[in-house]
């Protein structure tokens, strides 16, 4: 069998779907809000591809570093909004569903700060960025974009 390389070269019509379910969550929330969210995710499902081209990205769209760093233990971090705490919270508690159902203590700020709109279009950017992980991992896909890291 032929391994897969290229997600899109192996079921275009299924990918350019993927794609635009992607793209319209990506566009539903602030761009900031996004990429924090998206590599969250990344780093709570090891997935070293995205959390590499989500930062890249989150840095093209002004995010910090340390902003970036924190990500791993934003809960005790100081530099997140209000609303940033509860995209934050939502996501862990979606993506970490098989180690117990915890969304119920999440979706009191979630309703806190979000309309139901933005919930729904939440709820399906962390779906999207879950199975994104899922394929890249599945698939050991990796990110070049980006300038490349410098040892210290």
């Amino acid at each position: 069998m032929t391994r897969i390389t290229d997600p899109f070269a192996a079921s275009p019509q299924l990918m350019k779907q993927w794609m635009a379910v992607s793209l319209a969550a990506q566009n539903s929330l602030e761009p900031s809000l996004i990429e924090l969210v998206k590599i969250r995710s990344s780093i709570l499902n090891g997935c070293a591809n995205c959390i590499n081209m989500h930062s890249v990205e989150a840095r093209a769209k002004g995010e910090t570093e340390q902003r970036i760093y924190l990500l791993a233990a934003w809960h005790e971090a100081p530099v997140y909004t209000d609303r940033e705490r509860a995209a934050l919270a939502w996501t862990d508690a979606l993506t970490r569903l098989s180690q117990g159902h915890t969304q119920k203590d999440a979706r009191a700020a979630l309703d806190a700060h979000f309309t139901p709109e933005e919930q729904m279009n939440l709820t399906v950017m962390i779906n999207v960025i879950n199975g994104w992980n899922r394929i890249a991992v599945g698939f050991d896909l990796w990110y070049e974009g980006g300038a490349p890291a410098k040892a210290a």
